[in-house]
């Protein structure tokens, strides 16, 4: 094993006592993508799902703290908590007990549900289908804490079962119908949430019918271990997720960069990357102030007609407008609907074309100083690098 996989990243992964699905499905994946990532588990004792005390004890943390130290022994680059116990916990449970993994091995740590919430936070999702398998109770315990991080459960659908054997043992046309029923709602995406469902298989179909990213909790644990161990090579066949998520979280953290050092009110990025199922009409990404109005999901426009985009297609330099009395003349809903009164757009240019751009908007008429050209163009630079890589 060591030598097969010499050359590429190492996943421990804390794996509950009577899960099936997690390592057959993450193997699959692994194996179909061809990655040379290798995945290594050490168990801990989890049997049934529910709110009382006996259950919720499963999840204590020095369990899981001396299982991550079995697994330092095999020099593993990253240690996730394969399971998804923080969604009615509380992320405030997994952010502590990822502290102490860190600490006692030093190792990079991550959770289910902290993969979850990366993964939302890649493709915006703040309307969220949910599928589960639990009973009501614990799902109304999730939608709860989702609430919390600012996400809403527009639609829930559940199974009802409390024993961890159960949720794996749903057959295929059940799972399928369960995400469906997730997904029948005005969603961003759908979450089957639980790494004891075998939900991943039917992901590529299923984003093709809902028309929305659909997040299994195992891809998704998969895709955010071999994000933080560096290893963020687009896997195909599996989802949205494992595809563009990287390069989408990238996208994000570019975006975030610029919104804080430009103090502006949001920033966007808007392309063309038909491979990755990206298009000018719906951002790629968006970081906005608290309190303002997000367009991450407002197609309505026809971009590449604008009158400004017109303008930059034509001079391939950044466009300054500290107001808008002077032409090229922004679309009105931007105006009118969001509030803006100022931006910046700079070019994102591939093999000479223009692929995109970056948007700084301000609610507020103001002056563009020459710090905050510095920082969109720091910030064109790291769109240009996820790119490139």
């Amino acid at each position: 094993m060591t030598e097969q996989y010499g050359s590429g990243c190492r996943i421990g992964m804390l794996t509950p006592s009577s899960n099936t699905c997690l390592e057959p499905v993450t193997a699959a994946i692994l194996r179909d993508s061809g990655s040379t990532a290798a995945m290594y588990a050490s168990r801990v004792p989890v049997t049934r799902i529910a709110l009382d005390a006996h259950a919720t004890a499963q999840f204590q943390e020095d369990v899981m703290v001396s299982a991550a130290r079995l697994l330092a022994d095999a020099r593993v680059d990253v240690i996730v908590w394969n399971g998804t116990a923080g969604s009615w916990l509380g992320v405030e449970h997994d952010h502590a007990l990822v502290e102490a993994i860190e600490k006692a091995t030093g190792i990079r740590a991550t959770t289910s549900t902290l993969a979850l919430r990366e993964a939302w936070r890649a493709f915006g999702v703040t309307r969220l289908g949910l599928a589960v398998p639990y009973t009501t109770d614990v799902t109304e315990r999730i939608v709860a804490r989702y609430a919390e991080l600012g996400v809403e459960c527009v639609s829930t659908a559940s199974l009802g079962l409390t024993e961890n054997l159960d949720f794996a043992a749903a057959p295929p046309e059940r799972v399928r119908r369960l995400i469906e029923e997730a997904g029948s709602g005005d969603v961003h995406g759908v979450a089957v949430v639980c790494t004891n469902v075998f939900g991943a298989a039917h992901l590529v179909d299923l984003e093709r019918s809902l028309g929305v990213p659909v997040f299994d909790s195992v891809a998704a644990t998969l895709w955010h271990a071999l994000h933080l161990a560096g290893a963020r090579d687009a896997i195909t066949g599996w989802g949205r997720l494992l595809a563009t998520g990287s390069l989408r979280l990238r996208f994000q953290d570019a975006l975030a960069d610029l919104l804080a050092a430009t103090g502006a009110d949001r920033t966007t990025l808007r392309i063309d990357l038909p491979a990755q199922g990206m298009h000018v009409d719906l951002t790629a990404g968006e970081a906005v102030a608290p309190g303002v109005r997000s367009i991450r999901h407002d197609g309505s426009l026809d971009q590449r007609n604008l009158d400004t985009v017109r303008w930059l297609e034509r001079h391939r330099r950044t466009l300054v407008q500290p107001h808008f009395r002077d032409e090229p003349t922004p679309p009105d809903a931007l105006i009118g609907v969001y509030g803006v009164n100022a931006q910046m757009l700079a070019p994102v240019e591939r093999d000479g074309e223009l692929a995109g751009w970056l948007s700084v908007h301000s609610l507020t008429e103001r002056e563009w100083t020459e710090p905050d050209h510095q920082a969109l163009a720091e910030a064109t630079r790291q769109i240009h690098s996820a790119l490139d890589h």
